[in-house]
């Protein structure tokens, strides 16, 4: 599934419909080059559930956990991530459990230490605005896809 989106509120505008139909849990990878938007998507999954506080990328301590509305949303950034055991020496892997949401920049910097992806998110620049391309992992992501509601163009 691809979709276009137009500026900055459209992609905060996705990130909060991609949140609801996420529905608190999951594993999302955001991939894309430096300046595509995966953090600009991440404040309006965050948004989603009530964040409306500034969101930055958690690039030199990889993680940053976030409670909100009862549920554990974790936005990892792992661009500076020298190796993937360096996961393990900071406790990630109890951070990856069934009843949280995972959202993961350069998620290839942890490549064979996290869990499969349900959904991988593709971001590329187009002109003022993105192309956000889903792809579908796992039977969860695809009912994420199904719930979405946001013009796409295939």
């Amino acid at each position: 599934m691809m979709i276009c989106l137009s500026d900055e509120a459209a992609q905060v505008a996705f990130g909060d419909a991609l949140g609801r139909a996420l529905a608190g849990r999951g594993v999302v990878h955001l991939t894309g080059e430096l300046g595509a938007g995966k953090t600009t998507l991440a404040r309006g999954i965050l948004r989603a559930y009530g964040h409306r506080g500034a969101v930055k990328s958690p690039t030199y301590t990889l993680v940053e956990p976030y409670r909100l509305a009862g549920l554990q949303i974790n936005h990892f950034d792992l661009y500076r991530l020298g190796d993937p055991e360096e996961l393990e020496f900071i406790g990630a892997r109890d951070l990856f459990g069934s009843d949280s949401l995972n959202l993961i920049e350069w998620p290839s910097r942890g490549a064979g230490w996290l869990p499969m992806p349900d959904l991988v998110i593709s971001l590329s620049v187009s002109g003022p605005g993105r192309q956000a391309h889903l792809k579908a992992e796992t039977a969860y992501g695809e009912a994420v896809i199904e719930r979405l509601s946001v013009p796409s163009v295939d």
